[in-house]
């Protein structure tokens, strides 16, 4: 089984190179004499981004009409597999999507600095440290990302909670769900670990109710102490959440794209710590959810001196890979790619919050009303702080910890170790 899987590996990578800008003579990038530029990335094929990709190549054309455009579409769950195939041969697309943290500062050897070419975007644009390595910016910020808690109010009405005063600690929060749970029967908490990405959300929703500001902020900066009684305590509540059934059955083999976000959207879970911008955000869970049945809640509060604040990031961002033939054509354009007009079809459609703070998103309802305000004063997520490395063994240890195959103690030495490491 684990050859068939490297075999499979290394076809699909094969695959996907056939379809690189700078890879073969045939499929040149703008520097070749038909003049054209590879865009990779998991977001172009979905319909509700296709009015956001139709500006950003008009606007390309509009400068550059010599200069085709072909966007690829690479499944999600390969993504990264298949770029460090062609990160490895030196050839591949000339554009590429990033999540922002771990997954773009892992590969910067292999980015041109865009510095350069988008200095007059800087104060248009939010979330560029999450593209950021070493004082040198290598994406430009396509959304804002963030981890809010949503909270079903109509849950919290069957239950005989205050729908507009949910818990402002832990305990009243692990109290709240025994009620809801008792009441309704739906599940406190909708989690989704088959991949091990539901620790990454936990930990950056709930952190600024555990970590005080002075822990939070030393951990950003790289100064993270694993051993410490707060650092402990994010998997300790992890585990207390799973022993005391908060969360959904089965949550290591339930799948957070879209499983775990189907069971909130459909009542079947109280909360979800989803994400803020285009998919298990506001705007998926609207279809199933009247406006005024979707809350946002602060985390709740673990440790005293600890101040909660929504958790944010630059959520996506295009990069121009260092093998491209034509860098300028290429960084135009992904600049095309986070023009205002483009940017605001994005938000229309897809419900993005968009990195242009220029864009109005008075409109959005009641759930954007409450989390937009909060991007002023909020922070950095904890787990885009981290390395891609040390979030594969969080998700393994997350595993384990659920299932009680290790101890909270043991998961951190790993986890510094590893940290350490990197």
């Amino acid at each position: 089984m684990k050859h068939r899987a490297v075999v499979s590996a290394i076809l699909l990578a094969g695959l996907a190179l056939a379809g690189c800008g700078s890879a073969t003579g045939s499929q040149s990038s703008s520097g070749d004499p038909d003049g054209r530029l590879v865009v990779w990335d998991w977001k172009s094929g979905d319909a509700s981004a296709a009015a956001y990709i139709d500006k950003a190549k008009a606007d390309f054309a509009s400068k550059h009409p010599d200069v085709t455009v072909e966007f690829v579409t690479q499944p999600f769950d390969q993504y990264y597999t298949l770029l460090g195939a062609a990160i490895q041969a030196g050839k591949g697309p000339d554009v590429v999507l990033f999540n922002g943290g771990g997954q773009i500062r892992d590969r910067v050897d292999a980015l041109l600095p865009l510095d350069e070419y988008v200095a007059d975007d800087r104060q248009r644009l939010a979330g560029w440290e999450a593209f950021t390595s070493d004082g040198r910016t290598y994406a430009a910020p396509v959304t804002l990302q963030g981890h809010p808690i949503y909270y079903n109010k109509a849950l919290y009405e069957q239950a005989g909670l205050d729908p507009e005063s949910p818990a402002t600690t832990w305990d009243e929060f692990v109290n709240d769900c025994a009620a809801i749970i008792e009441s309704t029967g739906a599940d406190c908490l909708a989690l989704g670990n088959k991949e091990g990405y539901g620790i990454q959300f936990f930990m950056s929703g709930l952190a600024s109710g555990i970590l005080t500001p002075d822990e939070y902020d030393a951990w950003i900066d790289g100064k993270r102490d694993w051993e410490s009684p707060n650092v402990k305590r994010i998997f300790q509540l992890w585990k207390e959440a799973g022993d005391k059934g908060l969360n959904n059955e089965g949550a290591n083999s339930t799948a957070m794209f879209n499983d775990s976000f189907a069971l909130f959207q459909s009542g079947k879970a109280a909360h979800v710590i989803g994400l803020m911008s285009d998919v298990g955000h506001w705007k998926d869970f609207s279809e199933f959810l009247a406006a005024d049945e979707l809350g946002v809640m602060a985390a709740p509060v673990a440790t005293a001196g600890a101040v909660p604040s929504l958790p944010y990031d630059g959520g996506i961002g295009y990069g121009v890979a260092k093998w491209t033939t034509d860098p300028d054509a290429a960084a135009a354009l992904v600049r095309s790619l986070t023009s205002t007009e483009a940017l605001n079809a994005f938000y229309a459609e897809a419900g993005a919050i968009a990195s242009d703070t220029t864009i109005d998103v008075s409109q959005a309802g009641p759930a954007v009303a409450a989390m937009v305000p909060q991007l002023s004063s909020g922070k950095p997520a904890l787990h885009v702080a981290l390395s891609s490395q040390t979030l594969e063994l969080m998700g393994r240890l997350s595993q384990q910890l659920l299932s009680g195959s290790v101890t909270v103690d043991e998961a951190v030495r790993q986890l510094a170790d590893s940290d350490q490491a990197g």
